[in-house]
């Protein structure tokens, strides 16, 4: 009779432990799903096709967040099922963005992440009631607390990736990039709008957007609030060739028709050249490059003039480049300043 119990006990066991392993399976199932997806393409370079739904409508019907954390907070909630922790993290970085005609008639648009070593994702997504999309994610944004290795961080945390794109281009031809300025507070609007951070503006942006004046009328229907706290502005650029970037100034959006950014203010006004000095010389940089039309090589030509190996950078480098073409939708990436490689992506494929 011992022996029988014995045995009851241990299958009683077992059995508890089967459905807790079916049951953590069963809930993070988007998670693991991505994370098949992923592909290691080189050291601190990642790419994945995001093919699930990562619940953007959930989060607008709800009212949209106003910080990074309640962002993180309903990831967890949505994804995670509140099995994992996780922050969203910032901290300054540069960049540049230039926008030309290209020789077929089509548009091209460049673009620098300048930043610490860190690691990056390229996230391809389909979303069944939006725009596919091709975006980037400095993955050292997203926080777990935990010791993993780089390649099961990304792969735990590729399914929070799309609530976190610094730059991106979709089928329609809309980029959308955000570079920072060094100045405070951030912009923090509070007009009883829905809400909407940095990053995930532009995951609405890239989902709902066909071009630059759809992307402003969304932009005004939302409360933003700096990631961070970080004062960053929006460079967009559509497949017609409008190119802008947006600025809050004391709070209130403001739009300058630009086909070139760094990270100083462009609005006119007590605001304008607010940035650091090297921003400024990037952008006359820039300024003295362009022209019209360009090629996609010389447009990465054009981004290697002004990476972060021309500014005697010892800390930062430019972790990524990108060059779209808005008209056919490639996206050429360059990594670390590797000019000599590049990982060729289409949007929707």
């Amino acid at each position: 009779m011992k022996r029988i119990h014995i045995k009851t006990v241990l299958l009683s066991i077992l059995i508890i432990i089967a459905a807790i392993l079916l049951l953590f399976t069963y809930l993070l199932w988007p998670v693991i799903c991505s994370a098949v997806s992923v592909k290691q393409l080189e050291d601190g370079l990642y790419s994945m096709e995001y093919s699930g739904d990562y619940g953007l409508n959930d989060f607008l019907e709800q009212g949209g967040k106003a910080s990074d954390m309640a962002v993180a907070d309903f990831v967890i909630d949505r994804l995670f099922h509140g099995l994992v922790d996780l922050n969203l993290q910032h901290q300054p970085f540069g960049c540049s963005t230039l926008s030309v005609s290209s020789p077929e008639g089509g548009q091209l648009f460049g673009r620098n992440f300048d930043w610490g070593e860190c690691t990056t994702l390229i996230v391809q997504t389909r979303p069944k009631d939006g725009y596919a999309s091709i975006s980037t994610v400095n993955m050292d944004f997203l926080n777990l607390g935990l010791n993993l290795s780089e390649n099961a961080f990304v792969r735990l945390m590729s399914a929070a990736a799309p609530y976190a794109p610094m730059d991106g281009m979709n089928e329609m031809g809309l980029c959308v990039a955000v570079l920072m300025i060094e100045d405070r507070p951030g912009f923090d609007q509070n007009t009883e709008k829905p809400d909407l951070t940095t990053t995930t503006a532009v995951r609405l942006l890239l989902d709902r957007a066909a071009n630059v004046d759809e992307a402003l009328a969304l932009l005004a229907q939302y409360d933003l609030h700096a990631s961070a706290g970080m004062m960053v502005h929006f460079a967009l650029t559509d497949a017609a060739g409008r190119s802008v970037v947006v600025e809050y100034i004391n709070n209130e959006m403001s739009v300058v028709e630009t086909p070139i950014a760094t990270n100083f203010y462009l609005t006119p006004g007590e605001k304008y050249g607010i940035g650091t000095e090297e921003s400024h010389r990037r952008y006359e940089i820039l300024t003295e490059t362009r022209r019209s039309p360009m090629s996609m090589d010389e447009v990465r030509d054009a981004m290697d003039s002004v990476s972060k190996h021309n500014f005697d950078s010892v800390f930062v480098s430019t972790e990524w480049s990108i060059v779209f073409d808005q008209s056919g939708g490639e996206a050429r990436y360059y990594h670390r300043e590797n000019y000599e490689k590049a990982y060729s992506f289409r949007v929707g494929q």
